[in-house]
């Protein structure tokens, strides 16, 4: 079986731009060179992204669709690296991320990237602004517990959760669980968000306003936003689309 292959692309079509138009920064952040990632069940191969190369610049707003199977979230993995690519180079700024030691990984993972994975997963026994706090567990760089904690009220205030800040998973929507989630990817100021479905459980109203804090953030800071998403509207949003079919 065999899934993933070349990525195809189009222009943020809501806009009207090309695929160069405010974009491209010039300063390449991301490079994947024939990256394939291959697992094996049983006797059968599964190539759940194949021979994918493409180059991501610095302050791009990327969106990945394809159908279920195609591997846009086994590409988000490999470019966090979270899964090791079967064959082929990843570069972050220059830097081949499988060949990072523990530390420089875990230093890549928790202080250059942030994470909205698919699902909120929260830890239960923790508060929304406790589970805002955890990554800053995981930094090198270390800041005031005060400055930490006052970061995690604005982010989720940001998101519309400043009344929540004491509530605990269970007391709190699927939606506003996964508001919770997406202020957590902020709190270390990551370069890159690694977004797969980061609207799943929200409403349209709460979708639009958490797409309007994402386009803004990329513009103003220039934080990388790739975005996985089955929703062709919401990534109509993002300025360059990238497709990945099953073949």
């Amino acid at each position: 079986m065999h899934f993933g292959g070349p990525l195809s692309g189009t222009a943020n079509k809501k806009t009207g731009a090309s695929p160069c138009h405010k974009r491209r920064s010039g300063v390449k952040q991301i490079t994947l060179e024939h990256v394939t990632k291959t697992y094996f069940i049983d006797s059968e191969s599964i190539n759940a992204v194949h021979n994918v190369s493409m180059e991501i610049d610095k302050g791009e707003f990327l969106s990945i669709t394809g159908h279920s199977g195609s591997g846009k979230t086994t590409l988000l993995s490999i470019i966090g690296g979270i899964v090791k690519p079967s064959s082929g180079t990843v570069l972050f700024e220059g830097n081949d991320v499988s060949s990072f030691d523990g530390d420089r990984l875990s230093e890549y993972r928790c202080e250059k990237i942030g994470f909205i994975f698919q699902f909120a997963s929260l830890f239960q026994n923790l508060t929304a602004k406790e589970n805002v706090l955890l990554p800053v567990v995981f930094r090198t760089r270390r800041n005031t517990l005060d400055k930490d904690e006052k970061r995690a009220v604005e982010l989720l205030n940001l998101v519309g959760l400043g009344d929540k800040l004491n509530a605990y998973p269970s007391q709190l929507s699927g939606g506003q669980q996964r508001r919770v989630a997406i202020a957590r990817a902020f709190i270390n100021d990551p370069q890159l968000i690694l977004a797969d479905e980061p609207t799943g459980d929200l409403d349209e109203e709460t979708e639009a306003e958490m797409m309007r804090y994402f386009t803004k953030m990329n513009e103003e800071r220039e934080i990388t936003f790739i975005m996985v998403t089955h929703n062709t509207e919401l990534a109509r949003q993002s300025k360059r689309q990238l497709r990945m079919p099953v073949s």
